[in-house]
């Protein structure tokens, strides 16, 4: 159950995080046991890979985007009933803030379609989506067809959206499902079922012999759910479903195999609302024009 080893001359990808606003998440709409009283102010993180020999560009992630009132309905109720949001800056002027354009961007992958993941897609003009291929179903019909959908059908570029199917898809380590995205394995797009259809991570390479990080998105939204301190949370009744996500079952077959890659060497895990992380490294070298360090 260990990850591929390093090949002569192996390509591998640096990352850098890119602040894509906050959102007030309360714990006890995601772990079991949490105080009721205690909110969680958490990034909604986006990730920057360049890969170490083509240097293309690829995003994993758009966070929220800060004219948010531009959402669907749906979407803009829950935030008002739901969640507080602060978007100081967004995916694009992160990228600006380190001397890259929105246009540079080869590829942007989403995790998933939850509205504090897809941002604002148009400023990305150039770039390739690519997203699992059960998102698809979100957008059928999508709004404004369906008045109360949160996923609207211009969100993604028409001719430049890869609906990925994991059907020939190779195992890697814990998981079953994997795509080596360049052909080289310096960066795997990860089946991650559970939270929402189409739902996916990334394992990526960080350097040319042997260190990873995983980038989990909704995965888990708190870290008690990977070190064994708290379950999945059901039953708020802020949730569309009984819980975070679509399927409990899923998601928790999931989570432990991510607990597998926490007893690897060298494998760094980061969540996409990853609070301690983001706590301890905000607005340092770890972010764009900067890079996060390999274990």
């Amino acid at each position: 159950m260990q990850l591929p080893l390093p090949s002569p001359n192996q390509h591998y990808c640096n990352i850098s995080a890119l602040e894509a606003g906050l959102i007030n998440l309360p714990d006890v709409m995601f772990i079991n046991n949490a105080d009721p009283t205690h909110v969680t102010t958490a990034p909604s993180l986006s990730f920057l890979l360049i890969h170490s020999a083509n240097y293309q560009k690829f995003i994993f992630d758009l966070g929220i985007r800060q004219d948010w009132e531009n959402y669907t309905p749906a979407v803009v109720r829950w935030i008002k009933k739901t969640y507080k949001i602060d978007v100081k800056q967004d995916v694009a002027q992160s990228l600006q803030k380190g001397g890259t354009s929105p246009a540079d961007i080869t590829t942007v992958c989403l995790s998933h379609c939850h509205w504090d993941h897809v941002g604002d897609t148009s400023p990305f003009t150039n770039s390739v989506f690519v997203l699992g291929g059960d998102s698809q179903q979100l957008f059928n019909p999508g709004y404004p067809a369906e008045a109360n959908s949160s996923f609207s059908s211009d969100l993604l570029p028409l001719g430049r959206t890869n609906f990925l199917s994991v059907a020939d898809w190779q195992p890697i380590g814990p998981f079953p499902r994997a795509l080596d995205f360049y052909g080289d394995g310096s960066l795997y797009i990860i089946d991650a079922p559970g939270h929402l259809p189409g739902h996916i991570n990334l394992l990526a390479r960080t350097s040319p012999d042997g260190a990873w990080i995983y980038l989990a998105g909704d995965s888990a939204h708190h870290w008690n759910l990977l070190n064994g301190a708290s379950d999945i949370a059901v039953g708020h009744p802020g949730h569309l479903h009984s819980c975070a996500h679509v399927n409990k079952e899923q998601a928790e077959e999931h989570i432990a195999r991510i607990k597998e890659l926490l007893n690897m060497p060298r494998v760094r895990v980061m969540l996409a609302h990853d609070e301690p992380w983001f706590r301890e490294n905000h607005g340092g070298a770890q972010f764009w024009p900067g890079k996060i360090q390999s274990l």
